[in-house]
């Protein structure tokens, strides 16, 4: 018999963080996580009894070292993520985010050991999941359609 805890969906937020560069143009956000050695966007799980919107706050802020604020919703991306006890689903509620404050996280541990501004048009080659890649993809092109940035 399965139990009702392993077939609930693991719920997430997360954010497509840009800026504008004097140099570089409109330029994405990107965490490194050893543990994949994956290129992706900050996102991270649901605390108990918190929001959505505070989990992509917080995540963002955690790994990355900017607290963001949250400009609108985004697509959510539905996976299954493997455990110990088989796979899961998981689904993850990103947000087009801005940097407010901070800076740059330049320490490493298990989790993220990279931080970066990428180049919009180079973002997409180094994104590792064709979610994140096509998520990205729709916000550049929505940006350059009609900026709010």
């Amino acid at each position: 018999m399965v139990e009702e805890a392993e077939t609930r969906v693991k719920l997430a937020a997360g954010g497509v963080v840009l800026r504008r560069s004097g140099t570089e143009g409109l330029e994405v956000l990107l965490v490194h996580r050893p543990r994949y050695n994956d290129w992706s966007l900050p996102k991270g799980k649901l605390d108990r009894g918190e929001s959505l919107e505070l989990t992509a706050i917080r995540e963002v802020k955690e790994e990355t070292g900017l607290t963001c604020r949250i400009i609108r919703p985004l697509s959510i991306a539905r996976y299954n993520y493997r455990t110990p006890k088989g796979e899961r689903p998981k689904a993850v509620q990103y947000y087009l985010m801005l940097p407010e404050d901070g800076v740059l996280r330049t320490d490493q541990d298990d989790e993220i050991d990279s931080v970066c501004w990428v180049p919009a048009d180079q973002a997409l080659d180094k994104l590792n999941y064709d979610f994140d890649r096509q998520l990205v993809d729709r916000v550049l092109k929505d940006e350059q359609a009609a900026p709010s940035i």
